[in-house]
């Protein structure tokens, strides 16, 4: 996926054959852990004919089992190094490469002393968004008129680019639903790689079908235009999906994925939730449904809905295009639905 998608934007490739170790004890965990060990053994030479390759003045890392390898054999030839955290708590990788002598960039100053920081390597810069997303959101009025959303309520829901069977298996009770009372909405949903043939047999199980309320795709290749036409995004609690949420100011029900490392997706959430940047309405089946598309349909312009109140003091993004605003703190009201009561 990684080299499709880099390569469509114009970028070379250079591949890394690399995977994580798996902690629970199993045969078949006993034989992915050997073939890791033998990848990571064929990492640094690969590593060091990509520096004499590209010949770098600066190595960034993201995180990730890829990037150690990288990092490493960088700081080694005296190639300068950065690494960046993009998760409220950072993973092993960053851990690992954070005692070295390169710099060290965060998305803010969360759980720091989590991976052993040296505060005069530390700069805080938030997590990037792409530019895209801001020059969309001045063009919001023009994008729903091409989708035909009218007044009607835009959702856009997602659960990553492979999928989450969780996630489609609750958006497709919500499209059940919202078909059965007529609601005003254009819900617009991707399914994930994974999820398509799912999505389908959940469509005919459920007896909702794609039409003029529901778009379904494989994959979204237009978030930034999606987002700004949105007035609620469901999603997983990625660091960036967030920037770009409270970038766009837009209102989200998030559900933590649980299958991550130590749980950052879970961190991630609870920081907006420390902030009261989100808050999504706790309830039961059609009563919660309803009370949350009610809060968000003034005339269906709910994208006013996303942020008011006082300014949020710790946006995700690292760049704002107008004071980031967050909501007052509701009664009966949260920021995350815990992916562990989903499951």
């Amino acid at each position: 996926m990684e080299y499709r998608l880099v390569t469509q934007a114009g970028y070379p490739f250079h591949h890394i054959e690399i995977t994580g170790f798996q902690r629970r004890l199993s045969l078949n965990n006993i034989r992915r852990n050997i073939i890791t060990l033998w990848n990571l053994a064929l990492s640094g030479p690969k590593a060091r004919a990509m520096m004499k390759e590209v010949q770098p003045d600066l190595v960034i890392g993201c995180g990730g089992y890829v990037s150690g390898p990288v990092v490493r054999c960088a700081a080694k030839k005296g190639i300068k190094t950065a690494i960046h955290e993009q998760n409220a708590f950072p993973g092993v990788t960053n851990k690992l490469l954070a005692p070295g002598r390169g710099h060290r960039v965060r998305r803010r100053a969360c759980r720091c002393g989590k991976a052993g920081d040296a505060p005069e390597k530390t700069q805080v810069v938030g997590n990037p968004v792409r530019p895209e997303v801001f020059e969309k959101a001045g063009e919001r009025d023009a994008i729903r008129a091409q989708l035909g959303a009218g007044d009607r309520t835009v959702i856009l829901s997602f659960g990553g680019s492979l999928g989450a069977r969780r996630v489609n298996e609750v958006v497709a009770d919500l499209c059940a639903w919202e078909q059965k009372e007529h609601k005003p909405v254009l819900h617009i949903h991707a399914t994930g790689q994974y999820g398509v043939e799912l999505f389908q047999n959940l469509e005919k199980e459920k007896g909702f079908a794609p039409g003029e309320s529901l778009v379904v795709k494989e994959y979204i290749n237009n978030m930034p235009e999606l987002l700004a036409a949105a007035d609620l995004v469901i999603s997983r609690a990625g660091a960036l999906t967030l920037a770009e949420l409270e970038a766009e100011g837009r209102a989200a029900i998030l559900i933590p994925s649980p299958n991550v490392a130590e749980n950052h997706q879970y961190y991630n959430a609870m920081e907006l939730q420390k902030g009261r940047c989100r808050c999504g309405h706790r309830g039961k089946g059609a009563d919660r449904r309803e009370a949350g598309l009610d809060r968000l349909r003034p005339a269906g312009r709910a994208g006013q809905a996303g942020c008011h109140g006082q300014e949020c003091p710790h946006p995700f993004g690292g760049r704002q295009p107008r004071p980031h605003r967050r909501r007052p703190d509701e009664t009966g009201q949260d920021a995350v639905i815990d992916s562990a009561a989903l499951l």
